[in-house]
């Protein structure tokens, strides 16, 4: 396959056109919960300061085309910040309603092919992580020539160990051709107990499912039609009753909304009969419960993995991480600690599958711990609860630089504004003033107002909330720079 390859700006790599990365970024991490959250996904965490797992994949395809990133209402402006901070220019489609990933990987492939041409796709998830950045090189190439050619394509990883915690593909075998070029799929597994992942292991017919997929996109909307016609049917008209606002395509929720859920697994790939599999050579890690993680990251002479504030006295094989607080741990093995603002997650390192069931107990319990951080990322900035009492709450809101709240007035509670850096630009009523440092701003009960950040650096302020109720949907909205509709802020 003659692919047009030209020299990207920056000069680090050439530039391989038609393909296009569409990267799936839509689940909410249950099971690394407390740090990934409904509101800030793993895939967003910048874990041990580092760069998020969806900056990672980005750069990992900065060689292609500008990618295509499928998430939901939740997460978009993060996304669009963070695909900012790392210089990529993206496609952002908005999901209305979670589908999974059969119907995501349509409305993107559907996008690609409005450009006039069929590109090549290469579908990843946003939270794995993959070592060998040439390894992964080799094996796109390979899947890159048997996806020109109509197949649809999936990396296998060649397994380590008699894993229980991953999907597995078996190939056909007899093919003539070498396994680095690909192999005919023969048949999906669900995760094995361990007795059947030790044979999968000593076959050498069996990889792990990375859930990682080459086609054009021709060729998948051409099996989702043939194999799904309902699910193909709302997923086009969904994208094509979709509006483009705020830099994001919105689907159309009402299209959308009959969409059957399902992944491309069940879907497509284990009902067709051009499903290819090529072996991705590289250490691969779906990183999605608290174990994984410790596997992945670096550790200690006693194989402790700590990240922040941590001292650690004769403890073997655990996993610290503390947002702040300090975490003092003597004698414990094999433990998870995982220290946020507002809640403490302790655990053994076997059962962090079990997460995902806690998570659920709290939203059954009407709590809101699985859904948000203390501290909450807004379009703007963010605001930290940091006290709260009888009639009163205190917060500490950021404001980036240009950036606006929405023109909006409360019903039950006034608010106090006192600048510690930056200046604000406040609107109450129609009066525009500006509040610099140690100075501050009263709004009363039903009064119109809004805050800006005319400066160039971030803004700070204290904000004390006083009345009846306090909740974050004590809002009437008038106006908003995001067009965001019934949220807070």
């Amino acid at each position: 396959m003659d692919r047009e390859i030209e020299q990207s700006e920056t000069g680090d790599q050439p530039l391989i056109k038609n393909v296009v990365p569409v990267i799936l970024s839509g689940g909410n991490g249950t099971r690394l919960w407390p740090k990934s959250r409904k509101k800030m996904p793993k895939q967003l965490l910048k874990l041990n300061g580092e760069d998020s797992m969806l900056q990672r994949t980005v750069s990992r395809v900065a060689n292609l085309q500008s990618p295509i990133v499928v998430c939901n209402e939740e997460q978009r402006f993060m996304i669009a910040s963070q695909l900012q901070e790392v210089n990529c220019s993206a496609t952002i489609i908005v999901e209305p309603i979670a589908r999974n990933t059969a119907p995501a990987i349509a409305v993107a492939a559907f996008k690609a092919l409005s450009q006039g041409t069929d590109p090549i796709l290469l579908v990843q998830p946003a939270d794995h992580l993959i070592g060998d950045q040439e390894a992964f090189q080799v094996a796109l190439e390979a899947a890159l020539e048997l996806a020109d050619s109509g197949k649809l394509v999936t990396f296998g990883v060649p397994p380590s160990v008699a894993d229980t915690g991953f999907g597995y593909i078996k190939v056909a075998g007899g093919s003539g051709g070498s396994i680095s070029e690909g192999e005919r799929i023969e048949q999906f597994v669900e995760k094995p107990d361990l007795t059947t992942a030790e044979q999968y292991l000593s076959s050498g017919d069996y990889f792990w499912n990375s859930g990682m997929f080459v086609f054009k996109a021709s060729a998948y909307l051409k099996e989702l039609e043939e194999l799904q016609s309902e699910m193909f049917f709302h997923c086009q008209r969904a994208y094509r009753r979709s509006v483009l606002e705020v830099g994001v395509i919105r689907l159309s929720e009402q299209a959308f909304d009959l969409c059957p859920s399902d992944s491309i697994d069940y879907a497509i790939m284990e009902k067709t009969d051009n499903a290819w599999l090529v072996p991705l050579y590289s250490s691969w890690k779906d990183l999605g419960n608290w174990s994984a993680m410790w596997e992945a990251a670096e550790k200690d002479v006693d194989k402790n993995v700590q990240w922040g504030d941590v001292l650690a006295e004769d403890c073997k094989g655990s996993f610290f991480q503390s947002d702040g607080r300090l975490i003092a741990a003597i004698g414990v093995e094999d433990l998870i600690v995982v220290d946020t603002k507002d809640a403490i997650l302790v655990a053994d390192k076997s059962r962090v599958q079990e997460v995902k069931s806690l998570v659920a107990r709290l939203d059954q319990q009407g709590r809101t711990e699985h859904l948000s951080h203390r501290e909450v990322m807004r379009p703007w900035g963010s605001y930290d609860s940091i006290g709260q009492g009888h009639r009163f709450q205190v917060k500490l809101i950021k404001v980036n630089p240009g950036e606006s709240l929405s023109l909006q007035m409360h019903h039950y509670r006034a608010e106090h504004w006192i600048v510690v850096t930056g200046t604000a630009l406040v609107e109450r009523d129609g009066k525009e003033e500006l509040v610099s440092e140690n100075e501050s701003v009263y709004i009363q009960i039903g009064q119109r107002h809004r805050l800006t950040n005319p400066g160039s650096l971030p803004l700070q302020l204290i904000e004390v909330q006083s009345g009846c109720y306090l909740g974050e949907d004590d809002i009437v909205r008038f106006s908003d720079n995001y067009n965001r509709v019934q949220e807070a802020g």
